[in-house]
Formats: C-alpha cells, sequence, structure tokens
C-alpha cells in the first residue's frame, strides 16, 4: 500500500486522501450481518468513525449519568497527545519532531483501515498494525518549513469543519444502517450511498490529519475535495 501511495501522491487534489478498492458483489453477508461485533477489537484500539463512535449513557440515580465513547480508541488518546506535544515544537521551533509525526500517522492509517471495514466498504479483516490492506491512507510529505500561524490557531481554523461534519456524520450514520440492510437483503452496496460513505470518510481523515498537525494544507469543503 505505501508503493501504491507514492505512486498515486502527484495525482492527488488534495496532500490527504484515502484509497479504497471497490468490492464487488456478493457481499460476504455473514461479517457485514456481525460487523458490529467483529470491529470491536479495533474500535477499543483506534475508535470508529466520527459518525459512528460507540456510545451510550444511562442514568442511575437523579443527577449522575454516566457515559461510555469508543471515540478515538486507546491510540487515538496517544495521538492526542502527540499532537498536542508537535503543537508546541511546532509553533516554538518550526519542526515537526519525526518520532511523533510517525506515531500519529501510524495511527490515522490503522484508522482509515479500520474505519472501511466499520462502514462496511470493505470486507476483509484489517490488520492489526501496518499491513497491507485494500483501504489506505494517501499523504504526500509537508514541507520542513511549516505555517506557524496555522498551527498556533489550528483548532479555531477547523472549526466549520466540525461544524459541518456534525450533520455529515448523522447522514453517515443513517446510510450505513441502510446499507447493511441492503447487503444482507441484495448482496450488493447501493452504488450512491457507497459513494456517500467514501466521501465522507476522505472528509473526516482530512480533517483528522490537520487536526493532527500531520499537513498545513486546509480541507476542502467537499466529499472528493475538488475545489
Amino acid at each position: 500500500m505505501h508503493t501504491v501511495a507514492h505512486d498515486l501522491g502527484t495525482s492527488i487534489r488534495h496532500p490527504v486522501d484515502v484509497e479504497i478498492g471497490h468490492t464487488p458483489a456478493p457481499r460476504n453477508r455473514l461479517t457485514v450481518a456481525f460487523r458490529p461485533i467483529l470491529a470491536i477489537p479495533h474500535l477499543l484500539l483506534v475508535g470508529g468513525p466520527i459518525a459512528l463512535a460507540l456510545g451510550w449513557s444511562w442514568q442511575t440515580e437523579p443527577g449522575v449519568r454516566h457515559e461510555w465513547s469508543a471515540g478515538g480508541g486507546v491510540l487515538g488518546a496517544v495521538a492526542a497527545v502527540t499532537a498536542m506535544l508537535s503543537w508546541f515544537a511546532i509553533v516554538f521551533t518550526g519542526n515537526h519532531p519525526e518520532g511523533l509525526r510517525s506515531l500519529a500517522a501510524f495511527y490515522l492509517r490503522w484508522r482509515v483501515r479500520a474505519t472501511a471495514y466499520v462502514t462496511l466498504l470493505r470486507d476483509e479483516y484489517p490488520p492489526f498494525g501496518d499491513a497491507s490492506y485494500p483501504a489506505a491512507l494517501v499523504m504526500d510529505s509537508q514541507d520542513a518549513a511549516r505555517d506557524r500561524v496555522s498551527v498556533a490557531f489550528r483548532i479555531f481554523l477547523i472549526l466549520p469543519h466540525l461544524v459541518a461534519l456534525c450533520f455529515l456524520s448523522v447522514a453517515w450514520a443513517v446510510t450505513t444502517v441502510v446499507a447493511w440492510f441492503a447487503i444482507l437483503i441484495t448482496g450488493a452496496y447501493p452504488e450512491s450511498l457507497e459513494r456517500f460513505s467514501r466521501g465522507v470518510l476522505r472528509w473526516n481523515i482530512r480533517v483528522e490529519a490537520y487536526l493532527l498537525l500531520l499537513h498545513d494544507t486546509y480541507p476542502p469543503f467537499h466529499l472528493d475535495g475538488e475545489p
């Protein structure tokens, strides 16, 4: 997959992209039926998509509420810490420590594979860690000279995308449930729903790469990344 990523780098409209091979029908209905259960190990490690992160809450007594969410998983929490450390390093030195960048990129590559599996875009079980998989993060190298101003105000610059993704996430959750039933009944993922799912996944990953300071190019407001 790394070779494919480098080969495709020159044709990407945005320096961060997601490449997912098409899964022909008939789909593996058995694994699709139990997908939420099969994906639990990956959800615990790298979380689910923004739209479908597992979560629930309950109330045991008045005023006491308990909540749980898969969020970004264990590695997601580590990646968040690396992003904070990277923020200080880039703002004050202009350099992104290679170790911190590599860890954040490792997490995001794994997250792409896990999310593609959870959202039914692929039937192959994702590897634990870095290994070949037909869903991959494709990311150009970031220039050594970082944009310190955009890094300093990154959390504010990304707010419009977070608002947009809140609405897209609801739609993504609904379309994934519809696709789940469609695959179980017909053995195929409806083409229009699959295109939408790929587009929202791409948007999510670009925003996460921007938040994790892996790239300074502002994400486009478009499902396929066109200007």
